[in-house]
Protein backbone atom coordinates (compact mmCIF):
# COMPACT_ATOMS: atom_id res chain seq x y z
CA UNK A 1 0.00 0.00 0.00
CA UNK A 2 1.09 3.31 -1.12
CA UNK A 3 0.97 6.72 1.06
CA UNK A 4 0.85 9.62 -1.05
CA UNK A 5 1.50 11.80 2.08
CA UNK A 6 4.60 9.66 3.53
CA UNK A 7 4.78 10.87 6.94
CA UNK A 8 7.77 12.96 7.57
CA UNK A 9 10.03 10.93 9.99
CA UNK A 10 10.75 7.57 8.24
CA UNK A 11 14.12 6.37 8.65
CA UNK A 12 16.17 5.83 5.43
CA UNK A 13 16.35 2.53 4.52
CA UNK A 14 19.83 1.69 5.56
CA UNK A 15 19.04 3.48 8.89
CA UNK A 16 16.16 1.69 9.15
CA UNK A 17 17.49 -1.86 8.84
CA UNK A 18 20.07 -1.24 10.81
CA UNK A 19 17.40 0.07 13.52
CA UNK A 20 16.37 -3.34 13.33
CA UNK A 21 18.61 -5.25 13.53
CA UNK A 22 19.90 -3.43 16.40
CA UNK A 23 16.21 -4.02 17.99
CA UNK A 24 15.90 -7.62 17.04
CA UNK A 25 19.34 -8.39 18.72
CA UNK A 26 18.43 -6.59 21.65
CA UNK A 27 15.27 -8.90 22.23
CA UNK A 28 17.08 -12.29 21.52
CA UNK A 29 17.59 -12.73 24.77
CA UNK A 30 14.16 -13.72 25.59
CA UNK A 31 13.44 -17.57 25.10
CA UNK A 32 11.18 -18.19 21.49
CA UNK A 33 8.71 -21.07 21.88
CA UNK A 34 6.93 -22.87 18.34
CA UNK A 35 3.60 -24.15 18.00
CA UNK A 36 3.61 -25.33 14.83
CA UNK A 37 1.62 -27.71 13.38
CA UNK A 38 4.08 -31.02 11.58
CA UNK A 39 3.93 -29.32 8.19
CA UNK A 40 5.17 -26.26 9.32
CA UNK A 41 1.69 -24.71 9.08
CA UNK A 42 0.14 -22.80 12.39
CA UNK A 43 -3.32 -24.84 12.22
CA UNK A 44 -5.22 -21.23 13.76
CA UNK A 45 -4.73 -17.77 13.95
CA UNK A 46 -6.64 -14.82 15.63
CA UNK A 47 -6.10 -11.18 14.62
CA UNK A 48 -7.60 -9.12 16.84
CA UNK A 49 -9.12 -6.25 15.07
CA UNK A 50 -11.21 -3.57 15.75
CA UNK A 51 -15.26 -2.25 14.78
CA UNK A 52 -17.43 -3.06 12.32
CA UNK A 53 -16.83 -0.30 9.42
CA UNK A 54 -13.61 0.87 10.15
CA UNK A 55 -9.94 0.12 8.53
CA UNK A 56 -8.84 -1.83 11.60
CA UNK A 57 -11.61 -4.76 10.74
CA UNK A 58 -11.24 -4.40 6.81
CA UNK A 59 -7.25 -4.40 7.14
CA UNK A 60 -7.14 -7.48 9.89
CA UNK A 61 -10.11 -9.63 7.72
CA UNK A 62 -7.84 -9.58 4.31
CA UNK A 63 -4.76 -10.68 6.27
CA UNK A 64 -6.86 -13.55 7.42
CA UNK A 65 -7.34 -14.61 3.79
CA UNK A 66 -4.39 -13.80 2.72
CA UNK A 67 -2.53 -16.15 5.89
CA UNK A 68 -5.17 -19.50 4.94
CA UNK A 69 -4.52 -18.51 1.62
CA UNK A 70 -0.79 -18.84 1.24
CA UNK A 71 -0.88 -21.62 3.74
CA UNK A 72 0.81 -19.84 6.57
CA UNK A 73 -2.36 -21.17 8.74
CA UNK A 74 -4.34 -23.54 8.46
CA UNK A 75 -7.20 -21.15 9.22
CA UNK A 76 -7.30 -17.86 10.15
CA UNK A 77 -9.70 -15.69 11.20
CA UNK A 78 -10.11 -11.61 12.18
CA UNK A 79 -11.86 -11.08 15.47
CA UNK A 80 -14.33 -7.71 16.28
CA UNK A 81 -13.04 -5.62 19.32
CA UNK A 82 -13.13 -2.41 20.58
CA UNK A 83 -9.77 -1.28 19.00
CA UNK A 84 -6.10 -1.12 20.37
CA UNK A 85 -5.63 -1.33 24.18
CA UNK A 86 -8.23 -4.13 23.93
CA UNK A 87 -6.34 -5.88 21.44
CA UNK A 88 -3.23 -5.42 23.40
CA UNK A 89 -4.82 -7.11 26.48
CA UNK A 90 -6.37 -9.86 24.59
CA UNK A 91 -2.71 -10.58 22.72
CA UNK A 92 -0.86 -10.67 25.93
CA UNK A 93 -4.15 -13.25 27.52
CA UNK A 94 -2.71 -15.35 24.47
CA UNK A 95 -6.30 -15.04 23.06
CA UNK A 96 -5.22 -13.94 19.59
CA UNK A 97 -2.01 -14.71 17.82
CA UNK A 98 -1.54 -10.89 15.96
CA UNK A 99 -3.05 -7.96 16.93
CA UNK A 100 -3.45 -4.47 15.36
CA UNK A 101 -3.01 -1.30 17.47
CA UNK A 102 -1.80 2.51 17.24
CA UNK A 103 1.77 2.78 18.16
CA UNK A 104 1.21 5.27 20.87
CA UNK A 105 -0.67 3.06 23.08
CA UNK A 106 1.48 -0.41 21.58
CA UNK A 107 4.64 1.24 23.09
CA UNK A 108 3.16 2.43 26.03
CA UNK A 109 1.92 -1.13 26.89
CA UNK A 110 4.84 -2.95 25.83
CA UNK A 111 6.94 -0.50 28.44
CA UNK A 112 4.92 -2.87 31.33
CA UNK A 113 5.14 -5.91 29.50
CA UNK A 114 9.08 -6.94 29.75
CA UNK A 115 9.84 -7.10 26.27
CA UNK A 116 7.01 -9.64 25.85
CA UNK A 117 5.43 -7.37 22.84
CA UNK A 118 7.20 -7.12 19.50
CA UNK A 119 6.41 -6.08 15.98
CA UNK A 120 6.17 -7.65 12.54
CA UNK A 121 5.46 -4.29 10.97
CA UNK A 122 4.26 -0.76 10.56
CA UNK A 123 1.11 -1.89 8.17
CA UNK A 124 -0.15 2.05 7.75
CA UNK A 125 -0.93 5.11 8.87
CA UNK A 126 -3.84 6.06 11.25
CA UNK A 127 -5.37 9.50 10.41
CA UNK A 128 -7.33 11.23 12.97
CA UNK A 129 -10.48 12.47 12.10
CA UNK A 130 -12.16 15.45 13.92
CA UNK A 131 -16.12 15.36 12.53
CA UNK A 132 -18.66 17.67 13.13
CA UNK A 133 -21.59 18.46 11.32
CA UNK A 134 -21.36 21.01 8.53
CA UNK A 135 -24.55 22.69 10.05
CA UNK A 136 -22.83 23.02 13.89
CA UNK A 137 -20.98 26.66 12.91
CA UNK A 138 -18.02 24.86 14.46
CA UNK A 139 -14.90 25.35 12.31
CA UNK A 140 -11.97 25.22 14.55
CA UNK A 141 -10.48 22.72 17.58
CA UNK A 142 -10.95 25.78 19.82
CA UNK A 143 -14.46 26.02 18.96
CA UNK A 144 -14.79 22.64 20.68
CA UNK A 145 -14.27 24.46 24.10
CA UNK A 146 -17.58 23.76 26.66
CA UNK A 147 -18.74 21.15 23.59
CA UNK A 148 -19.27 16.92 24.23
CA UNK A 149 -17.30 15.03 22.21
CA UNK A 150 -17.18 11.02 21.24
CA UNK A 151 -13.35 10.28 21.77
CA UNK A 152 -14.07 6.41 21.27
CA UNK A 153 -15.00 2.99 22.56
CA UNK A 154 -13.41 1.99 25.79
CA UNK A 155 -10.36 -0.04 25.45
CA UNK A 156 -9.88 1.74 21.69
CA UNK A 157 -6.44 3.60 20.80
CA UNK A 158 -8.76 6.30 19.58
CA UNK A 159 -9.55 6.90 22.85
CA UNK A 160 -6.02 7.18 24.38
CA UNK A 161 -5.06 9.64 21.65
CA UNK A 162 -8.22 11.39 21.61
CA UNK A 163 -7.43 12.36 24.83
CA UNK A 164 -4.40 13.51 24.50
CA UNK A 165 -5.16 15.70 21.51
CA UNK A 166 -7.80 17.39 23.79
CA UNK A 167 -5.07 18.38 26.44
CA UNK A 168 -2.64 19.11 23.94
CA UNK A 169 -5.60 21.86 22.47
CA UNK A 170 -5.93 23.14 26.25
CA UNK A 171 -9.27 21.55 26.08
CA UNK A 172 -9.36 19.51 29.27
CA UNK A 173 -9.92 22.46 31.53
CA UNK A 174 -11.14 24.83 33.33
CA UNK A 175 -14.63 23.85 33.55
CA UNK A 176 -15.80 25.99 31.19
CA UNK A 177 -13.59 25.39 28.50
CA UNK A 178 -13.17 21.67 28.91
CA UNK A 179 -14.42 19.22 26.43
CA UNK A 180 -16.62 16.65 28.02
CA UNK A 181 -15.85 13.09 26.87
CA UNK A 182 -17.71 10.17 26.41
CA UNK A 183 -16.87 6.98 25.05
CA UNK A 184 -18.70 5.94 22.23
CA UNK A 185 -17.08 4.00 19.20
CA UNK A 186 -17.43 4.55 16.05
CA UNK A 187 -20.76 3.29 14.81
CA UNK A 188 -22.12 4.92 18.41
CA UNK A 189 -20.55 7.93 18.03
CA UNK A 190 -21.71 8.40 14.44
CA UNK A 191 -25.34 7.76 15.70
CA UNK A 192 -24.62 10.61 18.51
CA UNK A 193 -23.31 13.28 16.08
CA UNK A 194 -26.42 12.48 13.75
CA UNK A 195 -29.07 12.88 16.52
CA UNK A 196 -27.29 15.88 18.06
CA UNK A 197 -26.21 14.54 21.47
CA UNK A 198 -22.23 15.15 20.79
CA UNK A 199 -20.98 17.93 18.95
CA UNK A 200 -18.04 16.45 17.54
CA UNK A 201 -16.23 12.82 17.08
CA UNK A 202 -12.61 11.78 17.52
CA UNK A 203 -11.88 8.91 15.25
CA UNK A 204 -8.67 7.13 14.15
CA UNK A 205 -8.91 4.97 10.98
CA UNK A 206 -7.68 5.22 7.38
CA UNK A 207 -9.01 7.40 4.75
CA UNK A 208 -11.52 6.80 3.89
CA UNK A 209 -13.18 5.31 6.75
CA UNK A 210 -16.44 3.59 5.49
CA UNK A 211 -19.15 4.68 8.02
CA UNK A 212 -17.78 7.86 7.57
CA UNK A 213 -18.46 7.93 4.23
CA UNK A 214 -22.06 6.95 4.67
CA UNK A 215 -22.38 9.42 7.03
CA UNK A 216 -21.04 12.14 5.61
CA UNK A 217 -23.64 11.53 2.26
CA UNK A 218 -26.49 11.51 4.77
CA UNK A 219 -26.24 14.58 6.67
CA UNK A 220 -23.29 16.89 5.77
CA UNK A 221 -19.72 16.33 7.59
CA UNK A 222 -17.08 18.56 8.07
CA UNK A 223 -13.65 17.77 9.76
CA UNK A 224 -11.60 20.24 11.79
CA UNK A 225 -7.43 20.89 11.28
CA UNK A 226 -5.90 19.12 14.08
CA UNK A 227 -2.11 20.24 12.89
CA UNK A 228 -1.63 22.90 15.28
CA UNK A 229 -1.31 20.49 18.15
CA UNK A 230 0.78 18.72 17.22
CA UNK A 231 3.86 20.45 18.45
CA UNK A 232 2.38 20.19 22.16
CA UNK A 233 1.77 16.43 21.38
CA UNK A 234 5.09 15.63 20.47
CA UNK A 235 6.61 17.63 23.47
CA UNK A 236 4.34 15.54 25.82
CA UNK A 237 4.29 12.39 24.64
CA UNK A 238 7.16 11.68 22.34
CA UNK A 239 7.27 11.51 18.40
CA UNK A 240 4.52 9.48 17.34
CA UNK A 241 2.27 11.69 15.68
CA UNK A 242 3.27 13.58 12.53
CA UNK A 243 1.10 15.91 10.31
CA UNK A 244 -0.94 14.29 7.70
CA UNK A 245 -3.22 15.24 4.84
CA UNK A 246 -6.81 13.98 4.63
CA UNK A 247 -7.01 14.79 0.56
CA UNK A 248 -9.63 16.43 -0.92
CA UNK A 249 -12.79 14.75 -1.80
CA UNK A 250 -11.43 12.12 0.44
CA UNK A 251 -15.17 12.80 1.49
CA UNK A 252 -17.75 13.63 -0.81
CA UNK A 253 -17.48 17.53 -1.00
CA UNK A 254 -15.09 17.77 1.71
CA UNK A 255 -11.70 20.16 1.16
CA UNK A 256 -8.06 19.03 2.29
CA UNK A 257 -7.63 19.12 5.89
CA UNK A 258 -4.41 18.74 8.02
CA UNK A 259 -4.52 16.33 10.89
CA UNK A 260 -2.77 14.11 13.22
CA UNK A 261 -0.98 11.32 12.11
CA UNK A 262 -0.01 7.82 14.38
CA UNK A 263 1.49 4.56 12.71
CA UNK A 264 -0.44 1.51 13.34
CA UNK A 265 1.33 -1.54 13.90
CA UNK A 266 0.79 -5.28 13.40
CA UNK A 267 1.96 -7.14 16.52
CA UNK A 268 2.45 -10.53 18.56
CA UNK A 269 4.04 -11.87 21.24
CA UNK A 270 7.87 -12.47 21.25
CA UNK A 271 7.45 -16.23 21.95
CA UNK A 272 5.19 -16.60 18.44
CA UNK A 273 7.34 -18.96 16.69
CA UNK A 274 10.05 -17.87 13.76
CA UNK A 275 8.45 -19.56 11.39
CA UNK A 276 5.26 -18.12 11.66
CA UNK A 277 6.89 -14.65 12.08
CA UNK A 278 9.35 -14.94 8.96
CA UNK A 279 5.51 -16.39 6.52
CA UNK A 280 3.63 -13.30 7.86
CA UNK A 281 6.60 -10.85 7.20
CA UNK A 282 7.09 -11.98 3.62
CA UNK A 283 3.37 -12.22 2.93
CA UNK A 284 3.11 -8.76 3.71
CA UNK A 285 5.48 -7.72 1.75
CA UNK A 286 5.00 -9.88 -1.75
CA UNK A 287 1.16 -10.21 -1.33
CA UNK A 288 0.62 -6.54 -0.66
CA UNK A 289 -2.01 -5.79 -3.01
CA UNK A 290 -4.23 -8.73 -1.44
CA UNK A 291 -4.21 -6.42 1.93
CA UNK A 292 -4.95 -2.97 0.63
CA UNK A 293 -9.41 -2.62 2.13
CA UNK A 294 -11.62 -1.75 -0.95
CA UNK A 295 -12.50 1.62 0.75
CA UNK A 296 -8.85 2.92 0.66
CA UNK A 297 -7.83 5.33 -2.32
CA UNK A 298 -4.20 4.82 -2.17
CA UNK A 299 -3.04 6.59 1.20
CA UNK A 300 -2.30 4.05 3.12
CA UNK A 301 0.76 2.10 2.61
CA UNK A 302 3.08 -1.17 3.27
CA UNK A 303 6.24 -1.15 1.85
CA UNK A 304 9.32 -2.99 2.61
CA UNK A 305 10.50 0.44 2.96
CA UNK A 306 7.67 1.84 5.64
CA UNK A 307 7.31 -1.48 7.60
CA UNK A 308 10.51 -1.72 9.78
CA UNK A 309 9.24 2.22 10.93
CA UNK A 310 7.89 0.50 14.18
CA UNK A 311 8.41 3.75 16.00
CA UNK A 312 10.64 2.52 18.35
CA UNK A 313 9.05 -0.87 19.04
CA UNK A 314 11.54 -3.53 18.80
CA UNK A 315 10.41 -6.16 15.46
CA UNK A 316 10.54 -9.72 16.43
CA UNK A 317 14.23 -10.81 15.63
CA UNK A 318 12.88 -13.58 13.31
CA UNK A 319 11.17 -10.42 11.42
CA UNK A 320 14.65 -8.69 11.16
CA UNK A 321 15.75 -11.53 9.78
CA UNK A 322 13.02 -11.52 7.11
CA UNK A 323 13.10 -7.87 6.27
CA UNK A 324 16.75 -8.37 5.97
CA UNK A 325 16.28 -11.15 3.36
CA UNK A 326 14.01 -9.69 1.49
CA UNK A 327 15.89 -6.31 0.99
CA UNK A 328 18.83 -8.05 -0.41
Amino acid sequence: MRNTAGPPGSLPRRSALKAALTWGVASLMIPSVTSCTPDDKRENMTIAGGEPGGFYLEFCTLLAESLRRHGVAGNAVPMTTGGSLENIERLMAGEVTLAVALADAAVEKAAAESGRIVALGKVYENYVHCIVRTDSGLRSVSDLAGKTAAIGAVGSGTSFTAHRIIQAAGLAGPPDRAVREVYLGLNAGLAALRTGSVDALLWSGGVPTAAIAAANNEVGLRFLELSPVIPALRRNHGAYYDRVLIPENSYEGTPAVGTVGVANLLLCRRDLDDRTVTRTVELLVTHARELIPQSSRGVQFLSRETLINTAGLPLHPAAVTAYQALHG
